[in-house]
C-alpha cells in the first residue's frame, strides 16, 4: 500500500516536471519568435530608411528665400521652378490636365505642396500612375511644356527628375517633402482657396 502511494507520488512528480519543462520550452520558443520579429522589424526600418536615402540621393536643391510676391510673368532658373518670387495667389492643389502657371504653383510649394509635372505625350498608363500618386492633399499634378525629363517632381528648394512614373523615387520624394515643416517656408498655409486657372488664363497681373 505504502509502495503504491510512493509510486503514485513519483509519477505525479515526473508528470509535473515534464509539464514544467514543456512550458519552459514553449516560452523559450515564443520569446525567440518575438525577438526574431523585433529584429526583422528593425531591419525593415533600417532598409526602408536606407532605400529612401538612396532614392533621394539625386535630389537637387536651391536656397530661395520665401515671401517674395510679384505680378506678371517671372523668369525662373529651374525648369520647372523650385522657388523664388511668385504670384500672390497660389494654385489650388489637385490634378490638372493642362499646364498651369509657374507663378501660382511656386506659391503652392511655399505652402508645402509637391508639384508633379510630366511631358506632354507621356503614355496614358504612366499618367494614370501619376494621378493615383496625386490623389492626396498638398499635391499638384500637371503636364509641362519642354520638360527636361519624362517626369519631374518638385517641392520648395528641392527637385527630382525621373525617367518613369513607376520610379519609386516619386513616392519617396512625396513622403519626404510634402507639407514637411522642416522644408516648408509657410507650413500650415492652405493649398485651397487660390486659383484653379490654367496657364492659358490671364491670372498673373493682379497683386
Amino acid at each position: 500500500m505504502a509502495k503504491a502511494r510512493n509510486d503514485g507520488r513519483q509519477e505525479r512528480k515526473v508528470a509535473m516536471r515534464e509539464a514544467h519543462d514543456r512550458k519552459k520550452r514553449r516560452n523559450a520558443l515564443l520569446w525567440r519568435g518575438v525577438w526574431v520579429l523585433v529584429a526583422l522589424g528593425a531591419a525593415a526600418m533600417v532598409y526602408q530608411a536606407y532605400s529612401h536615402r538612396q532614392l533621394l540621393a539625386a535630389v537637387t536643391t536651391g536656397t530661395y528665400p520665401a515671401g517674395l510676391h510679384a505680378a506678371g510673368r517671372i523668369t525662373y532658373t529651374e525648369n520647372p521652378p523650385i522657388g523664388g518670387a511668385h504670384n500672390v495667389v497660389w494654385q489650388n492643389c489637385g490634378i490638372y490636365d493642362t499646364p498651369i502657371h509657374n507663378e501660382h504653383a511656386v506659391h503652392s510649394m511655399e505652402h508645402g505642396a509637391v508639384w508633379i509635372t510630366y511631358r506632354t505625350g507621356l503614355p496614358a498608363d504612366q499618367v494614370q500612375t501619376l494621378k493615383e500618386a496625386a490623389a492626396d492633399d498638398f499635391i499638384l499634378l500637371s503636364p509641362y511644356p519642354d520638360l527636361p525629363a519624362p517626369v519631374v517632381v518638385s517641392a520648395w528648394n528641392h527637385q527630382l527628375t525621373l525617367e518613369s512614373a513607376a520610379d519609386p523615387g516619386l513616392d519617396a520624394f512625396i513622403a519626404r517633402y510634402k507639407n514637411n515643416p522642416q522644408t516648408t517656408p509657410e507650413f500650415g498655409a492652405p493649398c485651397a482657396g487660390g486659383t484653379s486657372g490654367p496657364a492659358a488664363a490671364d491670372t498673373l497681373n493682379g497683386l
